[in-house]
């Protein structure tokens, strides 16, 4: 699970992602398909390949690991409360592959 580790150790660079396609920002609701969606969208920018079930998996046990740290508030089965903050300003990284 290369791939959740990533998610995790860079929530707020994700989060600041999905709040270009997505408003998303402290106390605000997110849906599980946002996040699917966001989830494979942020890693075909890097390069990384994932067919829709492979990112709702992802995705499912990102809001999890989340919702147990206190990061997300369930509010139903399929929506979640941000309860943090984050830097919305998204700059573009270059990487040696980019360049």
């Amino acid at each position: 699970m290369e791939q959740l580790t990533e998610l995790t150790s860079n929530k707020e660079m994700f989060f600041t992602f999905m709040s270009g396609n997505f408003k998303v920002f402290q106390n605000s609701n997110i849906f599980l398909r946002d996040v699917q969606y966001a989830v494979k969208s942020y890693f075909e920018k890097r390069n990384v390949k994932l067919k829709r079930v492979a990112a709702e998996k992802l995705a499912v046990e990102f809001l999890r690991i989340l919702e147990s740290g206190g990061d997300l508030k369930k509010i139903t089965s399929n929506a979640w409360k941000v309860n943090f903050s984050f830097n919305k300003n998204v700059t573009e990284i270059k990487t040696e592959a980019a360049q």
